[in-house]
């Protein structure tokens, strides 16, 4: 459980995690805040423009703007006219300017955020996708990124221009306005905040199980749909059907109780707001009449204030915005933090000039939290030769298979190509040495011959078709609706097994890796697909090392050697005659899939 107690190690907010990941978009966000900031700034200047039109109606030739040597009223209004246009021109291109840079900028961390957490997520072990469910990394990589994008198109503007309106509010008010009406009109603010902060704090826990439970929702939800034909065929569909209302009511009452707290957060501010208003309504109006400030000042400062605090009251659905985005921002970076425990070497290999000569070195290995699985097994694959590993289920045949890919690593021991340690080996090359052919053919949602050049991209057409009829696929592809061209539909289901089956072959013939692994290639099919697909493999395995998983021995008896497992150890080894005069494991088998009462042929 590495992996998990590092995470837990992180201490940082997800707003600190969020910005070190955002340094890069640094220049965008300061260019977006400025005009933020400027616009702010031109948005506040209207109250002041009232102020100093009835400014000039009361002062006349003695007010702020004759100051300046216009006496005439007519050319103060024309000149306040002319200001007011400049303003509201500059305070459109700032606003216009803003919403680009923060909308542009949400999209591009966005994108690459996704990216970043997919990339990743395609170098973690095959072990961190057992313990995960699809629908919960789902949820990460779309919904949870998308609540981020929300918030950076509106919510961080909103909390710049609140802030900048504070500011500006303040130092106006203590400039003008004598301080006993000050700290009167401004006394609800510390109020605001501590209650904006405190509010912060308590839905953070709401927003993060809500997360949590439209991750079970999104799970369940794609377990079903990929599992639909079960559901059918065993009439589950109202048990299903429960399944999900449970995990459905689970996030509806999640998300009512983040409703709940959040509601109740604009009704007790308004009141605060209320006493401040009032307040400078009130002893605001009484020093104008008393003539300690101008007619025009009050005016101006009844205006900003309205102007800020009524802002404030809306500041908890901010608040609201920026928990949604934090609560998914924690499980993104969280996601990103994962250490990637198969980590690839420094050692290039070429392709073309592997020889094949495989060697499992007294191997032990056990998967996360369960029992040893193979114990100091070795074994050894001359180059160019075919060799088959047979046993019961659950004996160890295809985890063998999986630490030859470096899907996991082995506990101990070591295991070479070529005798080079694969550890050391660039984890792409090594790979690409590799053709996997397994039961569990997954194909891609597009055309058929596009699944047979996956990996192989640079494919011609011509390549494609002498791939598709080695593996003996040919002729069925051309009795397709498009042939080639034809859509396989979502993991191929509009074809059956054995056309899947053959089209992996081809995918195999194709990407022509000088080490060829079959995982039960041949299990799931009828006897005359296998006879067919057994053909093909008897071409693609000449001078080819092979190594063969299978339950059928029919299909492995000719193989140079064959190796028999029983939990996690080889037991027997030899060709199939020599196996059947053991009298074993091998033998036993073999009495029962062919139906001989007697070891011999």
């Amino acid at each position: 459980m590495k992996s998990k107690v590092n995470l837990v190690a992180d201490k940082r907010s997800p707003l600190q995690r969020l910005l070190n990941y955002g340094d890069k978009y640094r220049p965008q966000i300061f260019q977006a805040t400025t005009y933020s900031v400027i616009n702010t700034i031109l948005d506040l200047a209207p109250p002041w423009l009232i102020g100093v039109a009835v400014d000039i109606l009361v002062q006349q030739q003695d007010s702020f703007i004759a100051k300046f040597g216009i006496k005439e009223v007519v050319w103060q209004f024309a000149l306040l006219s002319l200001i007011t246009i400049i303003v509201w021109i500059f305070e459109s291109l700032s606003q216009y300017a803003y919403d680009r840079l923060w909308r542009n900028l949400a999209q591009n961390i966005q994108h690459n955020l996704r990216l970043d957490a997919y990339n990743h997520l395609q170098e973690l072990e095959s072990a961190y996708f057992e313990d995960s469910s699809t629908g919960g990394l789902m949820s990460i990589l779309s919904d949870d990124i998308n609540q981020l994008e929300d918030f950076l198109n509106g919510g961080a503007n909103e909390i710049i221009q609140v802030t900048t309106s504070f500011i500006i509010l303040i130092c106006g008010a203590f400039l003008i306005l004598p301080l006993n009406i000050t700290i009167a009109a401004m006394l609800p603010m510390p109020f605001i905040l501590w209650g904006s902060l405190i509010y912060q704090k308590r839905l953070e826990p709401c927003y993060a199980d809500v997360r949590e439970k439209v991750s079970f929702l999104n799970s369940r939800l794609a377990n079903n749909i990929s599992g639909i034909t079960t559901i059918k065929s065993f009439t589950a569909e109202n048990y299903e059907s429960a399944r999900l209302a449970t995990e459905s009511e689970a996030y509806k009452k999640s998300n009512a109780k983040a409703i709940k707290l959040s509601a109740a957060f604009v009704p007790v501010i308004r009141m605060l707001v209320l006493v401040g208003f009032t307040s400078l309504l009130f002893l605001g109006g009484m020093a104008a009449y008393s003539r300690k400030i101008s007619i025009g000042n009050y005016s101006v400062l009844l205006v900003l204030v309205q102007r800020l605090l009524w802002p404030l009251v809306f500041l908890g659905e901010t608040f609201d915005r920026y928990q949604r985005a934090m609560a998914s921002t924690k499980r993104v970076m969280d996601l990103l933090d994962t250490p990637i425990e198969i980590t690839t070497g420094d050692m290039s290999l070429v392709v073309e000039q592997v020889q094949g000569e495989v060697e499992f070195k007294n191997i032990t290995f056990a998967y996360r939290n369960s029992r040893t699985i193979i114990k100091d097994l070795s074994l050894y694959i001359p180059a160019g030769k075919t060799i088959a590993v047979v046993g019961s289920t659950g004996s160890g045949k295809s985890t063998l298979v999986k630490l030859l890919l470096r899907f996991y690593d082995v506990s101990n021991g070591s295991i070479t190509i070529d005798g080079i340690d694969i550890q050391k080996l660039n984890l792409s090359d090594l790979r690409r040495s590799i053709g996997l052919v397994s039961q569990d053919v997954f194909l891609f949602h597009g055309t058929v011959g596009e699944n047979i050049a996956y990996g192989t991209f640079e494919a011609t057409d011509e390549a494609i078709i002498n791939a598709a009829k080695i593996a003996e696929a040919h002729d069925f592809i051309t009795q397709l609706p498009q042939g080639y061209e034809t859509i396989v539909g979502e993991r191929g289901q509009k074809l059956s097994g054995g056309q899947r089956q053959r089209i992996a072959i081809a995918r195999a013939v194709l990407k022509n890796p000088p080490i060829l692994i079959l995982d039960e290639a041949t299990s799931a099919v009828d006897n005359e697909t296998e006879a067919a697909i057994q053909r093909s493999l008897d071409k693609i395995t000449q001078n080819r090392t092979t190594i063969a998983i299978a339950h059928r021995l029919s299909t492995i008896r000719h193989s140079h050697c064959i190796y028999v497992m029983d939990h996690g150890q080889i037991v027997e080894q030899g060709k199939h005659e020599d196996l059947l005069l053991l009298d074993g494991i091998y033998a036993s088998l073999w009495c029962v899939q062919s139906g001989y009462l007697g070891l011999t042929q």
